[in-house]
């Protein structure tokens, strides 16, 4: 696919690390981080004998990572939060939990540009949404986004979902990738995959635990 789209535009002229954007004050400065989470206990026996698709849906689904957003939603009082996710079942919960409005394939296009609007002027700072923010949402205010959930191993997916908060910023010139993570099954294996191209970009991301996380350590 890639050939064909150079046998018809022609071979890329100029690349640009986004590091370099970021320095030159064109993107705004991310910092990435992930935070790793044990498997609920209640689903230890069901993610041991699934099979390997289940067991990475299961892994991604993991419902201690809420109490990591709620965690964050404290400490980022007051900026505007994306928290995006794969799954449909697991963001239908967070948004119900956060009492936020969830935006899906679905939902309709004046209720999306609605909710954007709202998003926009500030009236909303919280906003749940599925795969359609690896696409073009203009949302150029978000500066936190948190992600649950992504498609394996896909590092356009994570590339997609960063440049939502890397619009710049009036004022403080920065934004915050968080990435929930379940640590030791195939969730992280995944999530190793999907960073490579921002770990090529020059992103390097923060590691914290859980534990560390509810207990109100700095992250």
């Amino acid at each position: 696919m890639e050939d064909d789209v150079f046998s018809l535009i022609g071979p890329k002229k100029y690349d640009v690390p986004w590091k370099v954007l970021e320095k030159q004050g064109w993107i705004a400065e991310a910092l990435c981080t992930e935070i790793r989470a044990p498997l609920a206990e209640e689903l230890r026996m069901e993610y041991a004998v699934a099979e390997l698709r289940e067991k990475f849906r299961i892994s991604s689904e993991n419902p201690l990572k809420n109490n990591i957003i709620r965690q964050l939603l404290i400490k980022h009082d007051g900026d505007n939060v994306l928290v995006i996710g794969q799954y449909i079942s697991q963001l239908k919960i967070i948004s119900t939990e956060l009492n936020a409005p969830l935006i899906t394939g679905k939902t309709s296009n004046p209720e999306r540009e609605k909710l954007f609007g709202e998003f926009k002027c500030g009236d909303l700072k919280i906003l749940v949404v599925s795969k359609v923010a690896n696409f073009a949402i203009n949302l150029p205010d978000a500066n936190v986004a948190i992600q649950v959930s992504g498609t394996f191993g896909s590092r356009q997916e994570e590339a997609q979902r960063l440049g939502r908060i890397l619009r710049p910023k009036h004022g403080e010139n920065r934004a915050h990738f968080y990435s929930l993570i379940t640590r030791d099954t195939r969730d992280q294996d995944f999530a190793v995959k999907r960073q490579l191209f921002l770990t090529e970009q020059g992103y390097q991301y923060e590691i914290h635990d859980y534990e560390d996380v509810l207990k109100e350590k700095e992250i």
